[in-house]
């Protein structure tokens, strides 16, 4: 089921609630996960949760709200909009973060909160065939990014972030930096790809010098990291491997920068090849990924390994995929209809 976005839930109020300025608790929340280096997305969806629950508390002194003030809210969502289990378990990490790191307090009666449990969802795996017949649906460069999607079991954020220096073509490696969780992982380079891969760092070097001749402020980098180096955002090592076509003109400084091709340009991409190949299945971006893994699990794999590879905190995450594969055992379960004949 697909995650309840804290602003579907229910339109804003034209007008705020009567009560106490939640300002610090919005710019306190900002930086505290900005210095945790978490994700953009992170801070929209933990910033939307906060503002929902000023709205039920009708804006009430931050510093008198209680445990049981989120309580009733996640309980709120829960039976009274019927959130999913997803969304409601995202409300609860972001309540538990604003309490905890934000308004400084105890979360014992929170971490009580009975939570609905999330149902086992078997993923959806693409064959080898099936795979082979999108990626000739695809244009470039969205064909080389499904390749790496598939090849090297990325998700599609990790992929779009690639920049050049993430390539190690003599070792055959690449790095993935901040992966889900903060974490980073190196995963074999497929080297059947390797030619498509070289052609695409060709193109990007092309873009990167045409770049450096125009009104060019460089590319968009992580955290504080241009303020350190005043030059990276102009080096060829920090461009992105799939550059976005067009540069970006930001509102305030007027700088013109390049940012990477974006993430539902390539959905649709996807999406438009799978109907055009006939699949007849639920496949979006991530299934390559689903794919990956289930198709190393049936080649005899060990998990532990497909769990590094997959950047999995935990192998009971990765152990769902066992559900995508058929037993290899002696006692594989067959079919009535598959037993001899006497």
């Amino acid at each position: 089921m697909k995650t309840t976005t804290p602003e579907s839930i229910e339109p804003l109020p034209s007008q705020p609630n009567p009560g106490t300025s939640w300002v610090f608790v919005f710019d306190t929340l900002a930086s505290e996960i900005k210095m945790r280096h978490y994700s953009p997305k992170t801070l929209k969806a933990y910033r939307g949760w906060t503002l929902r629950f000023q709205t039920f508390t009708k804006s009430k002194d931050y510093q008198l709200l209680s445990q049981k003030d989120a309580i009733d809210f996640l309980s709120y969502l829960t039976v009274e909009k019927q959130v999913a289990v997803s969304s409601q378990s995202q409300a609860f990490n972001a309540l538990l973060f604003l309490f905890k790191h934000v308004l400084k307090s105890e979360c014992s009666e929170i971490n009580g909160v009975v939570r609905a449990k999330r149902k086992a969802h078997i993923p959806t795996v693409l064959s080898r065939d099936e795979i082979e017949l999108i990626f000739d649906y695809l244009d470039d460069p969205f064909d080389l990014i499904a390749k790496l999607l598939y090849g090297c079991g990325l998700r599609i954020s990790e992929c779009l972030n690639l920049r050049i220096q993430n390539f190690n073509f003599d070792q055959g490696i690449l790095t993935i930096h901040d992966g889900k969780g903060g974490k980073s992982r190196t995963v074999p380079i497929p080297e059947s790809i390797v030619p498509e891969l070289q052609k695409q760092l060709q193109k990007v070097v092309l873009i990167h010098e045409a770049d450096l001749k125009a009104t060019y402020s460089g590319t968009f980098l992580p955290d504080q990291l241009g303020s350190k180096y005043k030059n990276a955002a102009k080096e060829l090592v920090w461009q992105w491997f799939f550059p976005a076509q067009s540069l970006t003109t930001l509102t305030d400084s007027k700088e013109r920068k390049r940012y990477h091709i974006h993430e539902s340009v390539v959905q649709k991409a996807i999406k438009k090849a799978v109907g055009s190949a006939r699949i007849i299945k639920r496949a979006t971006a991530h299934t390559f990924r689903h794919s990956f893994a289930s198709h190393l699990l049936q080649a005899n794999y060990d998990i532990r390994t497909i769990q590094k590879l997959l950047g999995h905190s935990d192998v009971r995450t990765t152990m769902i995929y066992t559900h995508t594969v058929q037993s290899k055992t002696l006692k594989q379960t067959k079919s009535p209809l598959d037993f001899d004949q006497d």
